[in-house]
């Protein structure tokens, strides 16, 4: 069985014992006929087909021509020992978008050439489509600085702050994800936190001001097998956030240092962030203040290098997929807050709408 095939299994095994459970409190075996066991019967049936329509879907067809953008921004080095890192992980991050067949594009390795290098970033980011179902990568490597009230990326010539690209990225509707990983660069976050986004930044605070390690580890794994904590064949993005503030924390234990960079990573548009400390394997445990959701969980379905299995998948009905995961997964945090009925009367419709997208992959199987 197809390692993404188990991992969306697993993903949803609680709610079949939650049903089962809550089923034997209240009624005898012979009356099981409430909506609770349709939307176990409406699990198990989108499960099949999800197997049956995931192994042999049309990879010509699933395609259809579209791909992620990968945009890899290295700032002013400052001196060739920097240069050379920067370069290495911008050669990584490139390497792992042509392994997931996305487009990428480097800017600011190559010499000035009549434009600056954030002209280039601006007129870049204004060409691409704000409304598809493809995701937006934008990776800053380099330093960062912050005065106390403006943090900024450091470019050969004229710099960037996180109001102005807050700004650029405005009508941004697509999937995106934005990685900061220089020193001062949590400001960032604060700014560009929204829905249908990812936001990480390599420190927690604009004061954290050193050179930062955690950018050369995130590009070491964000294509690393090894990286893939759920192991379902394919290393997300929060896997890899997790992975390279672990090493982060493991350099500066060895050296006997104190840490002076504690990456964040924001996906639910609070604006907060969180820590890897927050996160037991790829779950996250703790809840930020006023009760907001839990980061994670849209990070989890950020991939540049997916399995097989996925990429047979329709970039719109994974859409669809991702959308209505992310549905259960918050009712299921709430559950709490809702009656038994109201529970799974709501988790009954998200799993009908599931198996209705498994169903329109067999179809598309069968029509080719």
């Amino acid at each position: 069985m197809d390692q993404a095939f188990v991992g969306f299994t697993m993903d949803f095994l609680d709610y079949i014992h939650a049903c089962a459970d809550m089923l034997h409190r209240r009624m005898d075996i012979a009356s099981l006929e409430g909506n609770a066991v349709t939307a176990i019967s409406i699990l198990i049936s989108g499960i099949f087909i999800y197997s049956a329509a995931i192994s042999s879907a049309s990879d010509q067809v699933s395609q259809a021509g579209q791909r992620p953008t990968v945009i890899i921004v290295v700032g002013a080095a400052g001196t060739e020992e920097y240069e050379a890192a920067f370069t290495q992980s911008a050669g990584l991050w490139r390497q792992a978008a042509s392994k997931g067949n996305a487009k990428s594009l480097i800017i600011g390795l190559k010499e000035l050439e009549g434009e600056q290098d954030r002209t280039i970033l601006e007129k870049t980011l204004k060409n691409e489509p704000n409304d598809t179902d493809q995701a937006l990568w934008l990776v800053l490597i380099g330093h960062g600085t912050y005065d106390g009230r403006t943090a900024k990326f450091n470019l050969r010539g004229p710099d960037i702050s996180a109001e102005e690209l807050a700004e650029w990225l405005q009508s941004c509707h697509r999937p995106l994800a934005v990685i900061n990983t220089t020193s001062s660069s949590a400001p960032f976050l604060n700014k560009l936190s929204a829905p249908n986004r990812v936001i990480i930044t390599a420190t927690k605070s604009g004061f954290e001001l050193n050179y930062t390690r955690f950018g050369q580890y995130l590009a070491e794994v964000i294509a690393d097998p090894q990286a893939d904590l759920d192991k379902d064949g394919q290393t997300s993005l929060l896997e890899a956030f997790l992975t390279a503030s672990n090493k982060v924390a493991e350099f500066y234990s060895g050296a006997g240092r104190l840490a002076t960079e504690h990456a964040l990573l924001d996906d639910n548009g609070d604006a907060l962030g969180a820590g890897a400390d927050w996160f037991i394997g790829i779950r996250p445990v703790k809840k930020a203040a006023d009760d907001a959701s839990l980061d994670g969980y849209r990070a989890h379905q950020f991939y540049l290098i997916r399995s097989e299995a996925e990429n047979k998948m329709p970039p719109q009905m994974r859409a669809q997929r991702d959308r209505l995961e992310l549905e259960v997964i918050k009712l299921r945090d709430a559950k709490d807050s809702f009656s038994e009925d109201e529970y799974f009367s709501r988790l009954e419709k998200h799993l009908y709408e599931m198996a209705q997208i498994y169903e329109k992959l067999d179809q598309i199987e069968t029509q080719h």
